[in-house]
């Protein structure tokens, strides 16, 4: 089973691991700018980063945003027998759902959908579920199912059924979204999928890590259970969350050659598996992409990709450590012969640490001691 791999090593931190690996797709703007509708779609539905993270709904439903950029997803199943699904791993988002076959939006008629009359071991909650996006929503109801993660079967694993979906979705590769945040962040009190993992004595430590690679042919991982050592090097420096909801730390500045241009003073930063880019408030990232050379243009920071080797590296001071993007990390081609920057405006005050940052960063999540670890990435 090419997506299911349990790795047992005898590294005491790593011991035995369930993995799934994570593919690299086409994003949904690469799928859009070949269509020629990416202007379009980009001023009918303007990327909202912070709409996940926005508080006035964190109970009676969770906010989500439909990211361009996002590409990495990793195949699970659910019910019996086992039909599959590609999602997002997102550690900004506490939610599994999937589309099913009540759903007649464009973005469930291309997209694998999920039939409960197939399944032995499917149970009707009958609970409806709603979950707002930056520029939609996707509504339904609740279901239990075995959900088999890696190889490891999740009993009676709770999930959202969808009925319909926002019109952006349909760009996307992934089907659904796998949420790996707290449980107090649940839309509909849902247990999250890693939670009864725990409970069910799955994994060995309550922990899960993910290496997001930067090369296309492969090597990403979600890892849970522990860490993988052939993922990272140095040592892990572990920062303690400074909110146990999100996987929210404290950053101490943000610098470039030396000179603090963002983040002065300190910034809460939430490291989100669900977010591409680098996002922070708009002041911050205007004085970051200034200091590096980038203009904006289009709604994207862009700067001439010849010049690329000759941009600074942007430094984040996190826990006393400084965690470094150089601007190789920092910068991607676009199909209209600039490069974009992968720092991107959001709210008032919140940063997310996204792809481009973890890539960079193997990226380790301790429940158990609320903390996230950070190593270099191999």
């Amino acid at each position: 089973m090419k997506w299911a791999i349990v790795l047992c090593a005898v590294v005491a931190l790593s011991e035995c691991l369930v993995q799934i690996p994570l593919e690299k797709g086409k994003t949904a703007r690469e799928h859009l700018e070949e269509q020629g509708l990416w202007e379009e779609y980009r001023l009918k539905f303007p990327y909202n980063p912070m709409a996940k993270f926005d508080e006035r709904f964190m109970v009676a439903s969770e906010h989500m945003t439909n990211d361009a950029d996002l590409a990495y997803y990793g195949i699970i199943s659910i019910g019996t027998p086992p039909q599959s699904f590609k999602v997002i791993f997102d550690t900004g988002s506490s939610n599994l759902w999937v589309p099913s076959v009540y759903c007649n939006s464009a973005a469930c008629n291309n997209h694998d959908k999920f039939n409960p009359t197939l399944s032995s071991t499917y149970k009707s909650d009958g609970q409806a579920l709603s979950i707002r996006y930056g520029t939609g929503s996707m509504t339904g109801f609740l279901g239990y199912d075995t959900v088999t993660v890696g190889g490891a079967a999740v009993l009676n694993q709770i999930f959202g059924l969808s009925q319909s979906e926002a019109p952006f979705m349909q760009y996307m590769t992934a089907d659904g979204i796998l949420g790996l945040a707290y449980p107090s962040l649940a839309a509909s009190g849902a247990t999250p999928v890693f939670d009864n993992m725990m409970k069910e004595d799955l994994v060995n430590q309550d922990i899960f890590s993910v290496y997001l690679s930067s090369n296309s042919q492969g090597g990403s991982v979600v890892s849970f259970g522990g860490i993988d050592p052939n993922h990272y090097y140095g040592p892990i420096t572990w920062i303690p969350l400074s909110r146990d909801l999100y996987w929210q730390i404290t950053v101490d500045s943000v610098t470039v050659n030396g000179q603090v241009v963002a983040c002065n003073g300190g910034c809460q930063a939430i490291v989100d598996t669900g977010t591409s880019l680098i996002v922070g408030p708009q002041r911050d990232i205007s004085s970051i992409n200034s200091w590096v050379g980038a203009s904006s243009q289009n709604g994207d920071y862009v700067v001439n990709c010849n010049y690329i080797s000759q941009m600074p590296d942007v430094t984040f001071h996190i826990h006393g450590q400084e965690f470094t993007i150089p601007a190789s990390a920092y910068t991607r081609k676009s199909r209209y012969n600039n490069c974009r920057t992968g720092f991107g405006n959001g709210g008032d005050s919140l940063w997310i640490l996204g792809d481009v940052f973890i890539r960079q960063y193997y990226s380790i999540f301790s429940r158990s001691q609320n903390m996230v670890g950070l190593a270099k990435a191999r």
